[in-house]
């Protein structure tokens, strides 16, 4: 969001009958089912989500002054009037749009990505079996004869699979300057897949999927899944492709859980594990965080109890849990230099003091506002409930482990080394409490060589956090520990932005 007229982004709703002529659209076919939501995003104009300030309602007031305006409350009642004309438009055809919702970046397809669809029952941590489920994955680089060459690369909350372009996508990827030839994740060398997770919706089994037993989406009655049931579902994708071991795991934020999960539960599968900004054990800071994006989501009326596919989606309560979200990737030192306290500029600027406004004034209340916008209509609500779940109860101390039955489904390596046996590190100076118990927890990964990244600047998974991580390994005696902290201003974002130092220690570390 500029300094522009903060006016200026509610477009005349009259374009909508140009554009929005459901009819015309092709139909996708796919497993998740958003039937017409990705289709409205795709094809409104910029802006034509945002009402114009005249279509508030027409307040009287005893003074005779003009009615307050309130353009950023007003907008969810239009956005709602857009999808329901949209909608009754629809009404008509057969699902045009079945592959579910699709993110600002790559805008995967089920042309543009594979799906592997499992037909057996997968073990959950939580649930009874999931009796069958579709990952979608995308690949780059080639598998070497030997299948030893393949990187598994792990999502962030709401990744797709389209991590960089492809011949089939072009489009960039959330990843796109780290992979390639020549790049961190380097394809002339490595074979990198990398696929959206069990519980999204672009394109892997999540609540907007078909529940086959029903032939309706599963909404809320898709069960509660764990980080490991995530990476269980992606261990079969290895095996349907003939990989018995990965060169390494690598992830980010939630996939830095995943890497973990994975060299835990896989031992002898995972050559080297890389975990980014992430952590062993969700802390009480994190997971309040998360309860409060889950909270305004499920209080907003549309969400009715998350069978909502065959209404209005809870697109306020998802704008309102995104920009929690986005106060949390980013840092207060960049916003002080990319915002300040700069306000917006208005249309009736006048000199003297200027008469503040109760929705985005400053410059960061737009941004939070834009965010929230864009992210909408492009996401599942249920997924993110599902999902943010999932990271609220990973957890890998010893003692909840053993309360949930968890153990390596392969054996840990014996415990020696190259030089003899194994030693265990002596704890930090000040240890928390709880790193005896997650040193147990992380046992299987004693032989595993380990890079663990932090940012100082990182509010979710502030750097305290990668420290008891690399410590705990220690305590194990893995002396194959690489951990380094990042400066910068960028925060929890970082490993998104920071090519060169992020990229550089995981090119250095895969070699």
């Amino acid at each position: 969001m500029t300094d522009r007229d903060y006016n200026a982004r509610y477009a005349r709703l009259s374009t909508l009958n140009s554009c929005c002529d459901i009819n015309s659209l092709p139909a996708i076919s796919g497993h998740s089912r958003l039937p017409w939501l990705a289709v409205i995003a795709s094809r409104l104009p910029p802006g034509a989500l945002n009402p114009k300030p005249a279509l508030q309602p027409n307040v009287p007031t005893s003074s005779g002054r003009p009615p307050p305006s309130f353009p950023c409350v007003a907008q969810h009642a239009a956005r709602e009037k857009i999808i329901r004309s949209l909608r009754a438009s629809s009404s008509s055809t057969s699902n045009p749009s079945s592959s579910g919702p699709e993110p600002p970046y790559g805008r995967p397809s089920p042309s543009t990505y594979k799906t592997y669809y499992h037909t057996q029952p997968l073990p959950l941590t939580y649930a009874a079996p999931l009796p069958e489920f579709d990952i979608a994955y995308e690949t780059w680089g080639t598998l070497s004869p030997a299948r030893n060459n393949a990187i598994l690369l792990h999502t962030g909350l709401s990744g797709s699979s389209h991590a960089a372009s492809t011949r089939e996508n072009p489009a960039p990827g959330w990843w796109e300057k780290f992979i390639g030839p020549g790049r961190a994740l380097d394809t002339d060398q490595f074979f990198v897949i990398c696929t959206n997770v069990l519980g999204g919706c672009y394109g892997s089994t999540g609540p907007s999927s078909v529940d086959p037993a029903t032939g309706e989406p599963y909404a809320t009655t898709f069960p509660v899944i764990s980080i490991f049931d995530m990476v269980r579902a992606q261990f079969t994708l290895l095996d349907h492709l003939g990989i018995e071991k990965l060169y390494a795991s690598v992830g980010s934020s939630m996939g830095a859980m995943q890497s973990l999960a994975a060299g835990w539960m896989f031992p002898k599968r995972v050559g080297k594990v890389v975990s980014i900004s992430g952590t062993a054990r969700s802390s009480p800071s994190s997971v309040a965080v998360r309860y409060a994006q889950r909270s305004v989501l499920m209080a907003d009326p549309n969400w009715n109890n998350g069978f909502y596919y065959d209404g209005l989606p809870p697109h306020t309560g998802l704008k309102l849990a995104r920009q929690i979200a986005t106060i949390t990737y980013r840092s207060g030192p960049e916003w002080d230099i990319r915002f300040g306290r700069k306000l917006r500029k208005t249309s009736s600027e006048t000199v003297g003091t200027r008469t503040p406004a109760l929705c985005p004034d400053f410059l960061i209340e737009t941004y939070l506002d834009h965010q929230g916008e864009q992210f909408c209509l492009t996401y599942d609500a249920n997924s993110l409930i599902y999902i943010s779940k999932a990271m609220d109860l990973f957890d890998m101390t010893e003692p909840s482990l053993a309360e949930l039955g968890l153990s390596p489904i392969t054996p840990a390596p014996p415990a020696t080394s190259a030089s003899g046996p194994v030693r265990a590190h002596p704890p930090p100076p000040n240890p928390p409490p709880h790193l005896p118990a997650l040193a147990k927890g992380l046992r299987p990964l004693a032989h595993t060589p380990v890079l663990i990244l932090g940012v100082q600047s990182d509010i979710l998974f502030p750097v305290d956090q990668q420290r008891e991580l690399a410590d705990a390994l220690r305590m194990t005696g893995n002396s194959r520990v690489s951990y380094y902290e990042l400066g910068g201003v960028w925060g929890h974002d970082t490993f998104l932005l920071d090519v060169q130092n992020v990229g550089g220690a995981i090119r250095g570390f895969l070699l």
